[in-house]
């Protein structure tokens, strides 16, 4: 064991650990999730970089002697490497707007440092967590640039998930180009198009949020790096903003800059509450998108049935042979939670007071679970379900042959109240719509299978007056030659 001080007192600390007093006294104040901030690789990953950039500026500035801020670069690189995460051991939820992640970092980066020089750890004579790694620095720059860049290697991770759902979209669509089938709207059968249709769209609708992310991530460039405590940059040497800045994005891969005005970043969280909104859409759009699986699936006797997804486990613990779309439910409930998450995150953004955001570690931890579980989302529901679908091809034949949709393709040929008329004749008597239209003496059952070809009809412009016209002329010849 060693003895550690602050100036509440002394510690006992285990001779070890990296970390020290003030992460003690962090896991003895907030013990709320049992999730400790190891579980944050992104986020140590940031501050590690944060560190490093601040040593490197601060050696040019001659703040720091070229053996501490080699070491502590070092140190740095252990942790962007993965190494020490275990160390991270204060809960995510915490008060003090994340003094105590960014204290957790300072001392388990110097005890790394110290280690480097051959000397014990705690000889915070040598490095110390505060007056050397911390320095020109505050908890509220360091710890919302951090969580900046943790939120944007976060929506790397998500775009290359999401990119990879719209691509088994994709190839489900070119494999169900030819297949045809009854839309739906309101649950009620609608009017024809292919199933590859109705998987280009799925596809659509993520490429959409695929490009809205990528909009709302560029703002999380703007940084207040260097503005320390309320954005004035007090303790900070003249030009350190110059010039830890741009390390920091050459070290991070990430194209920060600094903000136009300091002091509005360092009490604004606004960009965070812009990222929320639009993982709550993605969220929105992504359970729909399971809905809809969940309904085309749903049977296999006495659902709609238009497609099969792959058998994942068995469904019922008393009905055998029971398949349920597990994997949908799950994507669901995941969507539900970030949902619930973008509440939080909106109620923390609102909370502010004043020159700083007490509550941004809420939004760290909202946001991470949400752009996580959406990416682990998005894998399950790709490998696991979609590129496993089938179609139920001689069902959606079957059906999309005796469907009295057909007729909303004759409302430009021979009016709306005519086809109503068909369609309501056909569904109460069960006969097809060509028989049904020559007996009420609206249209020769000839000249209506010549329209009604369902192929033509999942494209704009399948039955225009002109191209009915030429295809009713077709009939007739060929009825007169017939004869």
């Amino acid at each position: 064991m060693r003895q550690e001080q602050d100036f509440l007192g002394s510690k006992t600390i285990p001779s070890d650990a990296y970390w020290g007093v003030h992460t003690a006294r962090a896991v003895e104040n907030f013990p709320i999730t049992g999730q400790a901030v190891s579980c944050m690789p992104d986020l140590i990953r940031a501050f590690a970089y944060v560190k490093k950039a601040a040593a490197q500026a601060n050696l040019e500035l001659g703040v720091l002697g070229k053996t501490e801020a080699q070491a502590i670069g070092r140190a740095c690189d252990d942790l962007i490497a993965g190494q020490l995460h275990e160390q991270f051991i204060t809960d995510v939820i915490q008060g003090g707007a994340g003094t105590s992640t960014n204290m957790n970092a300072n001392e388990v980066i110097a005890n790394r440092a110290l280690e480097h020089l051959g000397l014990a750890k705690g000889r915070y004579d040598v490095i110390h967590p505060n007056d050397h790694v911390n320095a020109s620095q505050s908890t509220n720059d360091t710890y919302p640039t951090a969580v900046k860049l943790a939120t944007w290697f976060g929506i790397e991770t998500l775009l290359a998930a999401l990119a990879s759902l719209r691509g088994a979209f994709e190839a489900k669509g070119r494999e169900f180009a030819s297949i045809l089938k009854v839309g739906r709207t309101q649950l009620q059968d609608a009017v024809p198009m292919t199933l590859g249709q109705e998987f280009d769209a799925f596809a659509a609708m993520i490429a959409d949020d695929e490009a809205r992310l990528r909009d709302s991530a560029r703002l999380l460039c703007e940084i207040n790096m260097g503005g320390t405590a309320i954005g004035t940059g007090i303790n900070a040497p003249v030009g350190y903003v110059d010039v830890v800045t741009p390390r920091l994005a050459e070290l991070s891969g990430v194209p920060v800059r600094p903000a136009a005005n300091l002091i509005a970043a360092t009490a604004d969280t606004g960009v965070f509450l812009d990222i929320s909104g639009v993982l709550k859409r993605i969220a929105a759009k992504l359970s729909k998108i399971s809905n809809d699986l969940r309904l085309l699936s749903s049977g296999p006797q006495a659902g709609v049935g238009d497609i099969r997804l792959p058998a994942r486990q068995a469904g019922s613990s008393i009905m055998p042979g029971k398949v349920n779309p597990v994997i949908p439910e799950v994507v669901n409930q995941v969507c539900f939670e970030v949902i619930g998450n973008d509440v939080a995150i909106t109620m923390a953004v609102e909370a502010g007071q004043l020159q700083l955001n007490a509550f941004e570690p809420l939004m760290a931890w909202a946001l991470h679970k949400s752009l996580h579980h959406l990416a682990h989302a998005c894998q399950t529901l790709q490998v696991h379900c979609v590129e496993g679908i089938v179609a139920n091809e001689a069902l959606l034949e079957a059906r999309i042959a005796q469907s009295v949709t057909l007729v909303t393709a004759l409302n430009p040929l021979i009016g709306y109240e005519k086809s109503a008329a068909i369609a309501k004749a056909a569904l109460a008597s069960g006969r097809p719509i060509a028989d049904v239209a020559e007996e009420l003496g609206i249209m020769g059952r000839q000249e209506m299978q010549q329209l009604l070809v369902a192929e033509r009809l999942t494209q704009a412009g399948a039955l225009t007056p002109d191209v009915g016209a030429a295809a009713l002329q077709s009939a007739t010849g060929a009825c007169l030659a017939g004869n």
